[in-house]
């Protein structure tokens, strides 16, 4: 049932009741306004008979019939049109309009009252009679009948009854009209949202405001709605792709190695008899290469990781706390590395902890495998610091080796998938991963020679906290394909060196 239909219905069966109310309140009003008047032309009637009521009270006490005739004549002239009765010692004198003598009359009032006697009303007002003289003394009763009271009461009544029942027909086209006319720009509305298909149209909802408040707010919740279902339908997308790409990535690059283990495997199972240096080869073998998958899966998970993170898991993250973990874990798994470390506390930056302690364990990772050489065992530093740039104060994440560094020509792709260096003993994930996390945090990062000697530098520039809010910083960079090998380099990091 449509809604002006509704509203019809219930204003059709509303307003008669209104109507119906209103003439109850209007009856009582009329009823009260007439007995008024009855009762104050009794009370005019009463002032006017009174004297001749005395006067016809002393005649009968003294004893004249013929005075005492003349008498009742004018009281019944000074009464009009209203009964009178007169009870005194020697009886009761009546004329006029009246119940019967039978019908009880109240005690004497100064108000009038009403008395019902045979189906009729009357109006009865009783006014003391009292002289100086003696045996003048009674009770003097003005009647006026109801009849012309209940008549008024009555028209009034048919009218009201007849005009709530034009009201409900006139009251509920009347609304039906109106409510039509209301509803128009919420059947518009409801026209372009029913004609959207997000499965198949990118087109949106386009409101213009019609200054009608609930209107104008359900078409903001269907915007919001739309909005969010866009959102979702990208993060399952997104998370489709990541998904092949996982698969795709971890297909190609374990073929190899798990193509080697089988082949020793083989040799171990079909050559029982291998001697014992060659079975120790192939075992050592076997260990390089499962540490080279399980490396290879740890990356592609965080990698999977980063590329699926949602805005609300960034919050404040001191770079101090993340430095001194990940300098504390590479020296538990190495313990004889010489780790330099400036890294003070204050310098925060909305982030994702976890995704910036896997860039600083990569880093110190790649500095750790390529800052050594035969000749001169690895010694990594790592520092923070506060610098001050056009765009506002920045935290630089700085990590150097002492090994014989990149070359300029090879710095354009270290950070590609799977990019390693010949004999590189990594996964070729390690810094990729580093660009994925530098992106996400709305930073760059630069790779150059060590200043005071031979050996690479790192730099990762993220913004600080106090110049940009948690939304700016992560929203605009989170969804990027890291994993998918046709994804664009990010424009938040730079390969040249400086």
């Amino acid at each position: 049932m449509r809604l002006s239909t509704r509203v019809a219905l219930a204003v059709g069966m509303l307003v008669p009741l209104v109507v119906l109310a209103a003439g109850a309140l209007l009856l009582q009003m009329v009823a009260r306004d007439l007995h008024a008047q009855q009762d104050d032309y009794l009370r005019e009637r009463a002032q006017a008979a009174l004297p001749d009521a005395k006067a016809l009270l002393r005649a009968a006490a003294k004893d004249r019939p013929t005075v005492e005739e003349a008498r009742q004549r004018q009281l019944f002239t000074s009464a009009l049109d209203v009964g009178v009765r007169l009870t005194g010692p020697g009886g009761t004198v009546s004329g006029g309009p009246q119940p019967e003598a039978s019908v009880a009359l109240p005690a004497t009032k100064r108000v009038p009252v009403t008395v019902r006697a045979e189906g009729a009303r009357w109006r009865v007002l009783s006014v003391p009679v009292t002289g100086s003289a003696p045996g003048v003394r009674g009770t003097l009763w003005l009647f006026s009948p109801d009849t012309a009271a209940r008549t008024q009461l009555g028209f009034v009544r048919r009218r009201m009854v007849a005009t709530a029942l034009l009201s409900a027909p006139v009251a509920g086209l009347l609304a039906w009209a109106a409510t039509a006319h209301a509803a128009r720009p919420l059947r518009r509305l409801q026209q372009r949202a029913g004609g959207l298909d997000p499965r198949t149209s990118a087109a949106r909802l386009d409101h213009t405001p019609s200054r009608i408040t609930e209107v104008d707010d359900l078409a903001r919740a269907l915007q919001t709605a739309l909005a969010r279902y866009d959102e979702q339908a990208r993060r399952t997308t997104e998370a489709l792709a990541t998904a092949r790409s996982f698969a795709a990535a971890a297909s190609h690059e374990l073929r190899n190695p798990l193509m080697s283990m089988g082949t020793n495997l083989d040799i171990l199972i079909g050559h029982l008899s291998l001697p014992e240096t060659e079975r120790a080869e192939v075992l050592e073998d076997l260990r390089r290469e499962h540490g080279r998958v399980l490396a290879l899966l740890v990356m592609l998970r965080a990698l999977t990781e980063g590329d699926l993170v949602e805005a609300d898991a960034f919050g404040p993250v001191d770079l101090a706390d993340v430095v001194d973990a990940a300098v504390a874990d590479l020296r538990r798994r190495h313990p004889g590395t010489e780790v330099l470390v400036n890294a003070p506390e204050g310098l925060r930056v909305q982030g994702w902890e976890q995704g910036l302690r896997s860039a600083a364990d990569n880093l110190l990772t790649n500095a750790l495998v390529h800052g050594s050489t035969d000749a001169r065992p690895a010694q990594v530093s790592i520092s923070v610091r506060r610098v001050h740039e056009t765009n506002g104060p920045t935290a630089v994440l700085t990590v150097e080796d002492r090994g014989p560094g990149i070359p300029p020509a090879a710095r354009a792709s270290v950070f590609e998938r799977f990019y390693r260096r010949p004999g590189s003993p990594g996964s070729g994930l390690g810094l990729t991963l580093v660009a994925q996390q530098t992106a996400l945090h709305g930073g760059r990062i630069t790779v150059q020679d060590r200043p005071d000697g031979p050996g690479a530098r790192f730099e990762v520039r993220l913004p600080l906290t106090d110049t940009r809010d948690a939304a700016t910083l992560t929203l605009p960079l989170l969804h990027r394909d890291w994993l998918n090998a046709g994804a664009r380099e990010p424009q938040s990091f730079h390969k040249a060196g400086s």
